[in-house]
């Protein structure tokens, strides 16, 4: 079932109604995990970052090996004219994606024909007003390159965020703060971490076990232009724990204050404020 509504998909050079089939059982994606994705964001009448979101799809398909066929402009394009279709107040979620058709060496190593190519948009409204989130740990960790793609928004990493997921909410929180191999704080489940100290911001420094998201390059680029002072440095638990304010980074809600880590309390403090409105004032003007 889909996450959202009103979808659209390109897909073999046009526009369709719906979320149409675009996989087929034999190919490589289907049963050997070779789909990579990214995602953007439409609100209000604005695309923040889009361009940068669609040559990310690229640098993942061939992290996965596989051979990306349309440019970033053209992605851009396919993108735009999708958008047409809906209200300008709509909230809608963009996914430009690639998988294996072919299979080449021992059927395991993606082939060299070109991957399918689809984009899908479909309705997801922002969280609203309000919206927070309490996390834990989780005994699941992010890997290691000698490991996994981590350099690629693959589809093959998020089962492992599932069970991130699937773990924190047994114990009835909404999501986890993760370690990287090493046991270090390395993001959340779902999104990277941002923690705020006597006003001033902490982020892990990436190491290659995490993708570091282009919604928390924007953030960090916004609060150092406002004058905070931005750390990307090592993290451990203990410095959540002591923290004045912990938020979520990611593209799908942008912003989301962590009010709770385990059994200590945080507010919704003026900094997580801060850097919301400083993102979406940018993304006014760069419209």
């Amino acid at each position: 079932m889909a996450t959202g509504t009103n979808i659209r998909t390109w897909y073999e050079g046009r526009w369709h109604d719906g979320d149409v089939a675009v996989i087929r059982a034999a190919d490589h994606g289907a049963w050997l995990g070779s789909g990579v994705f990214d995602g953007a964001r439409a609100v209000g009448g604005l695309v923040p970052d889009l361009e940068p979101h669609c040559a990310r799809v690229n640098r993942s398909a061939e992290a996965l090996m596989l051979q990306p066929h349309m440019t970033t402009e053209e992605i851009v394009a396919i993108v735009r004219e999708g958008l047409t279709h809906y209200g300008p107040d709509a909230a809608v979620y963009i996914r430009p994606m690639y998988w294996g058709i072919d299979c080449g060496m021992a059927a395991i190593v993606p082939g060299e024909g070109k991957p399918g190519f689809a984009v899908c948009l479909e309705e997801i409204p922002m969280p609203p007003e309000g919206f927070s989130v309490e996390v834990t740990t989780t005994r699941f960790r992010r890997p290691v390159m000698e490991d996994a793609v981590v350099n690629a928004k693959a589809a093959c990493l998020y089962p492992n965020n599932a069970r991130m997921l699937a773990e924190a909410r047994s114990r009835g929180f909404g999501n986890a703060l993760v370690a990287d191999a090493m046991g270090n704080l390395a993001e959340s489940a779902t999104a990277n971490v941002f923690l705020v100290k006597d006003g001033e911001v902490f982020t892990p420094i990436p190491n290659g076990t995490f993708l570091a998201g282009i919604t928390r390059a924007r953030h960090i680029s916004n609060l150092r232009a406002d004058g905070v002072t931005v750390h990307e440095t090592v993290l451990g638990f203990d410095d959540a724990r002591a923290a004045d304010e912990i938020f979520l980074s990611g593209n799908m809600s942008k912003v989301t204050p962590v009010t709770a880590f385990d059994d200590t309390r945080y507010q919704v403090g003026p900094v997580t404020r801060r850097a919301r409105d400083l993102y979406w004032d940018w993304a006014a003007s760069a419209r």
